[in-house]
């Protein structure tokens, strides 16, 4: 048998016969197993640039809350906001963003950036940790090469001669300045500004501190609105609130049993100039008590300066006014008799309202308009309003009749009508029944529906009552964080060297170098003023 002696074809030489062979197709990257791709991945989330992307992505995430009006915040300008723009409130319905601080996509910014920062500061601690047990780096062997370099001679005459003395009172004077020094034969080596990375990383630690204050207000703090009305009351449980958003965590048994009657709720407006109709006042006065058996005691709120009760804050956010309507049915008995909140639509306080009478007969009557602080007609002839406060309040009423569908146990808000059931009241011209009432006017209803009695106007106040617990801790964590980046930025971590050597003649060589560890610093200066300063050698006996 022979040998084979067929040589192996080369890359790109044509094989035997003629011909072209095809190149070797390119080789890729070897591919990560599970755990080496999650140990990438888990460098790729804990890196400084990655918590600082998170951070400026979680700042762009909370724009839209600022801009578009909040469930948990003001239902009402929601509610305001839908009818504004019925296109787009669809839209941003499936993207959450009416309720952005609690949809999923914030929340997983947020813990994503929690998780980032913790993993950025467990290892940068360890390393200043050792850091700060270190000694000062030895001299480099060529100190001129460094950018901050002076060199000098000391002779016989300053008085103290030789290398160790120079070298003594130069780890005096930099000890002074507050240097980390070692004495090394025939140089001084020292370094200082070791605050600089503890401010970096208090920083991060008191942003991690906001992170999760806030993240335990939200999970276990609440948030409701209530409207009372001048002369009424309300009692810190969940069937009193006409909107209430609470953490996670949060029960119905963490309201703290306080009840609280509202005695006068003042709403003063501009009567003149260019501010005129702008509000100048809101003020709600009353009594407070903090726990049932204990004893009352009086409250004032205004626009900024809430109520606290037992940790929880109660806010003045809104006024408004609630017209007293006396209904009576077509037998004349009274069925409705009491104030009904009328929400404002705008800044003339133009306010709509609904009025339920499911007990009327012979059929239930339902009512739908607008209250008018200050009546008027405008130019087509219907009732405007022209000032917010109630100078010359009118109330402007479509009354209907049927089923209010209040029997099927579907439960209905307070301020819409379903009217798939009901028809509208028709005058003697059988067109919709309007009625036009200032307080004291009384309306007949046809077809012996009874009457309705526009008796006073009452004003209300809007009321938040919220809790967040531990709403200190996000506070001082900022202050802190605040302090830990003055000192990141003020804090200028430098080392030093000098040595000294004997020239002969009783001269003394020094050199002296300075080196900053941070971009942006002039060791120059510095260095003539440290100089200047070495240059000053004590007499014999003088050194400490």
């Amino acid at each position: 048998m022979s040998a084979d002696t067929t040589a192996p074809a080369t890359r790109g030489a044509a094989p035997p016969g003629g011909g072209r062979i095809e190149p070797d197709a390119p080789v890729g990257p070897p591919t990560l197993s599970p755990g080496e791709l999650g140990r990438w991945a888990w460098r790729q989330l804990t890196s400084m640039r990655t918590a600082l992307l998170l951070l400026l992505v979680l700042a762009m995430a909370a724009v839209p809350g600022s801009l578009v009006p909040q469930e948990g915040v003001d239902s009402l300008a929601v509610a305001r906001f839908r009818l504004t723009h019925p296109d787009l409130s669809p839209w941003l319905d499936r993207l959450g963003v009416f309720s952005v601080y609690s949809s999923p996509w914030f929340s997983a910014i947020y813990l994503l950036l929690v998780v980032s920062l913790i993993g950025c500061i467990i290892p940068r601690t360890q390393v200043y940790a050792r850091a700060l047990g270190a000694r000062p780096p030895r001299a480099p062997s060529r100190l001129d090469r460094l950018p901050a370099y002076a060199t000098y001679e000391v002779g016989a005459d300053s008085g103290r001669t030789g290398a160790d003395a120079v070298l003594e009172h130069a780890a005096a004077v930099l000890r002074r300045r507050r240097f980390r020094v070692d004495v090394d034969p025939g140089a001084v080596r020292a370094e200082k500004g070791y605050l600089r990375e503890a401010g970096n990383l208090i920083f991060h630690v008191s942003l991690v501190v906001v992170l999760v204050g806030v993240a335990i207000g939200s999970l276990w703090g609440y948030r409701g609105n209530v409207i009372v009305v001048e002369g009424s009351g309300f009692s810190n449980t969940l069937t009193q609130y006409d909107e209430f958003t609470s953490g996670a965590l949060a029960t119905g048994s963490s309201l703290p049993p306080f009840t609280l009657s509202l005695q006068t709720l003042t709403a003063d407006f501009q009567t003149d100039g260019a501010q005129a109709g702008q509000p100048k006042l809101f003020e709600a006065t009353g009594t407070v008590t903090p726990a049932p058996g204990q004893t009352p005691r009086p409250f004032d709120i205004e626009v900024n300066h809430p109520l606290s009760v037992e940790g929880t804050s109660v806010f003045l956010v809104g006024s408004g006014y609630a017209p007293v309507v006396t209904v009576r049915d077509g037998d004349g008995q009274v069925v409705s008799s009491g104030p009904v909140p009328f929400l404002p639509t705008d800044s003339s306080y133009v306010s709509e309202g609904v009025l339920k009478v499911p007990d009327a007969e012979p059929a239930q009557l339902g009512m739908e308009g607008f209250f008018l602080p200050t009546a008027a007609r405008g130019p087509d002839g219907l009732p405007v309003s022209v000032f917010p406060e109630a100078t010359n309040p009118a109330l402007s009423l479509f009354v209907y009749s049927g089923d209010l569908g209040l029997d099927g146990g579907e439960p209905q808000s307070v301020y819409s009508l379903d009217k798939d059931d009901l028809d509208v009241v028709q005058g003697d011209d059988q067109s919709p029944e309007r009625l036009l009432l200032q307080p004291g006017d009384t309306a007949r209803l046809p077809d012996g529906l009874g009457s309705v009695t526009f008796d006073k106007v009452a004003e209300f106040a809007r009321l938040q009552i919220a809790s967040a617990p531990l709403a200190w801790l996000p506070l001082a964590g900022l202050v802190v964080a605040i302090g830990g980046l003055l000192l990141s930025l003020y804090v200028r971590p430098r080392r030093a060297w000098v040595r000294a050597r004997p020239a002969g003649d009783g001269r003394t060589v020094v050199e002296v170098a300075l080196l900053d560890r941070v971009a942006r610093a002039d060791p120059v200066s510095d260095l003539d003023e440290l100089v200047a300063e070495l240059r000053h050698l004590p007499q014999k006996g003088d050194l400490a």
